[in-house]
């Protein structure tokens, strides 16, 4: 039978909790929030600031004493800023600047005059990961103000790349490649391009954990970690301090930090492997592109899975939520999995779900929930969350993945890689259903969802290595957990 034709109204997402509102396509180098940390003013999407004569925005350039706090100028309405310690129970809204300096500068000193921040705070901002600079600026997004591209045409210029030391030799391409700052008093040269990460992503969870405790085993070459959820396993873009491996490593007194070696989503938890070495990290790598490295998980979902391998394809795009078809979609990533077993069991007590902050999703019946063992074939990003999702059985507290779930219960021709899905006219029309369904799906939790890489085994040299988490969370009493 022909699948129905689109209209317009079967693209609009069924959406209870929330507006429709399509994901702006945005290059992730270059984008800030445009939400407003204490008032329903928007911050400007970008800026981008050069010092000394041109300097876009309103930040005030007076000096302070490294031991004042520095209050942004109220035009911005940002917050008062001292240090990024003690780390604060949330997030503030993103806040990403933009700057290009025009002198030789030291990094420290810039970044506070340019952006009225205390000389502590910028120390802790490069401490953290969160500032990073490339020899020559990047392209400004297609959403860039005129002036911003006039200042990028002109520290871009030919002529004034070609008098440039730092980059004779290189292209264009590698002149804009982006690293880290990694000390305050590191030298700027006239024409460097910064872009500073105001509000880095934090992670509170980490100052609550007892590390050793969750440390499985350890060795000569690596330690096994029981992750955390709401805990990234390496940090994030803009933190790397607040990460399993620093809070791991200072835990047993290790000399030189741990090494990430694979990772699994900062809202599950369960077996990580961290190397000691770099030896071992490169063995461990060859290991797992020659799918030598077993992982089986335990999934809680909110519906019935049958055992056997599901196969899906995933979209090529590095962004969430991650698409998967059944059907095989040319230059999509193959996703499969094994579903080992899966039995019913309670829906975790009311007191469990409050002490780990799972979210319910607006899910309709939680009466019983049902734990799948899962043997992990392919490991591509959310791909057990989004197949699970994909076929009716999202992961409880999956806020990313259910509510999509939920809109395709409702209405299933709404995903336009379902098997209901209609036939579109055009790819302008496939196109705007494809934007209809991303919009359909949540946030990414910030909590813990149902899900645990319960067992990690592999063989290297003639040895066999195996290694299980503890309980679940979802099986554990509210006495048991390290979250009370």
């Amino acid at each position: 039978m022909p699948k129905p034709a689109a209209s317009l109204a079967s693209l609009l997402p069924q959406l209870w909790h929330r507006p429709f509102s399509p994901p702006p396509r945005l290059p992730r180098a270059l984008s800030s929030s445009s939400s407003s940390l204490l008032t329903t003013r928007h911050i400007p999407r970008s800026r981008f600031r050069s010092s000394p004569t041109t300097h876009l925005g309103a930040a005030a350039t007076a000096v302070t004493t490294a031991a004042d706090p520095v209050e942004a100028p109220t035009a911005n309405l940002y917050p008062l800023y001292d240090r990024l310690l003690p780390c604060p129970s949330q997030d503030f809204p993103p806040r990403i600047e933009h700057l290009v300096a025009r002198k030789d500068e030291v990094a420290g000193d810039f970044i506070s005059r340019s952006l009225s921040l205390p000389p502590l705070y910028v120390a802790d901002l490069i401490k953290f990961g969160a500032v990073y600079y490339a020899l020559v600026a990047p392209q400004p997004p297609p959403y860039a103000d005129p002036a911003h591209v006039r200042i990028f045409r002109e520290v871009t210029e030919p002529s004034l790349l070609r008098r440039r030391a730092s980059i004779k030799g290189k292209t264009v391409r590698e002149a804009q490649k982006t690293f880290r700052v990694t000390d305050p008093s590191q030298h700027l040269e006239a024409g460097t391009y910064l872009r500073v990460h105001v509000h880095p992503k934090r992670f509170p969870r980490n100052y609550e954990i007892d590390w050793k405790s969750r440390v499985v085993a350890t060795t000569d070459s690596y330690v096994v970690l029981n992750k955390p959820a709401a805990t990234a396993v390496g940090g994030s873009t803009d933190n790397i301090e607040e990460s399993c491996v620093v809070f791991t490593s200072r835990a047993l007194g290790l000399e030189s930090p741990l090494m990430t070696t694979h990772q699994i989503d900062n809202c599950s938890e369960g077996c990580v492997v961290l190397s000691k070495t770099k030896e071992f990290c490169s063995v461990f790598h060859g290991l797992i592109r020659e799918r030598q490295v077993k992982k089986l998980y335990l999934a809680l979902t909110t519906g019935p899975v049958s055992p056997g391998i599901i196969t899906h394809y995933m979209r090529p795009l590095n962004r969430a939520p991650r698409l998967v078809s059944e059907d095989h979609i040319g230059g999509w990533y193959l996703c499969q999995m094994e579903i080992l077993e899966c039995k019913k069991v309670p829906w975790p007590k009311p007191l469990i779900t409050k002490v780990h902050k799972v979210d319910n999703c607006g899910w309709p019946k939680q009466e019983a929930a049902y734990e799948c063992k899962i043997n992990l074939m392919t490991g591509k990003t959310h791909q057990i969350r989004a197949q699970l999702a994909a076929i009716g059985a999202p992961i409880v507290g999956d806020s990313a993945y259910m509510t999509g779930a939920i809109a395709a219960k409702a209405t299933p021709s709404i995903n336009p890689y379902g098997r209901e899905s209609l036939n579109y006219s055009s790819e302008e029309e496939k196109a705007a259903a494809v934007e209809a369904w991303v919009a359909c799906h949540g946030k990414e939790p910030k909590s813990v969802i149902g899900l645990q890489a319960s067992e990690i085994s592999w063989d290297y040299e003639g040895e066999h290595h195996y290694h299980k988490a503890g309980v679940p969370w979802w099986r554990q009493d509210a006495v048991e957990s390290d979250l009370v």
